[in-house]
């Protein structure tokens, strides 16, 4: 091989598009850009704006709330903890925590905390410490004869100012 017989890969090297150049070159007077006006210019028009018209974020109606400090939690449901307790991932002496929730590959990344749904039917008596639990999983888990530990702090209770 010789140094004249080196090449690129073919479309390695982009030739860039020379405008206004003549009215042989296919884009000379306007330049690809069509006749006057606004999308004739440099910059063209502002995002969402439709000419005066109102534009089509300010017609839809606004509707809800994003809340600004949302936490996310891991929902496990005692259906998939179940399985995974017969398929021997999950130790039914020890606490089942977060910890040991990602460990078994329950759950595959940690979240602020454990939020423990659903109401299946448990054969192993597991002790979870978890965020937040519904009712029906509380009561599915103490049938089985565990117990749940919350580990979410209660809220303050409502003062009532009188003016």
């Amino acid at each position: 091989m010789r140094l004249n017989q080196i090449a690129d890969n073919a479309g390695a090297r982009h030739v860039k598009k020379r405008v206004g150049r003549g009215i042989g070159s296919g884009l000379g007077k306007t330049a690809g850009r069509g006749g006057k006006g606004q999308t004739a210019r440099k910059g063209g028009a502002k995002a969402g704006f439709e000419g005066g018209q109102m534009p089509i974020y300010r017609r839809l109606p606004k509707r809800g709330f994003n809340k600004p400090n949302v936490v996310e939690y891991n929902e496990v449901s005692l259906a998939r903890i179940a399985a995974a307790v017969e398929a021997k991932k999950i130790d039914a002496k020890s606490p089942v925590t977060k910890e040991s929730l990602l460990a078994s590959g329950v759950i595959t990344k940690l979240a602020k905390g454990v939020r423990l749904i659903g109401s299946a039917e448990l054969k192993a008596a597991l002790n979870f410490e978890v965020f937040y639990a519904t009712k029906g999983a509380i009561a599915a888990v103490e049938k089985a004869g565990g117990k749940v530990k919350v580990l979410r702090p209660e809220p303050a209770p409502k003062v009532e100012h009188k003016a």
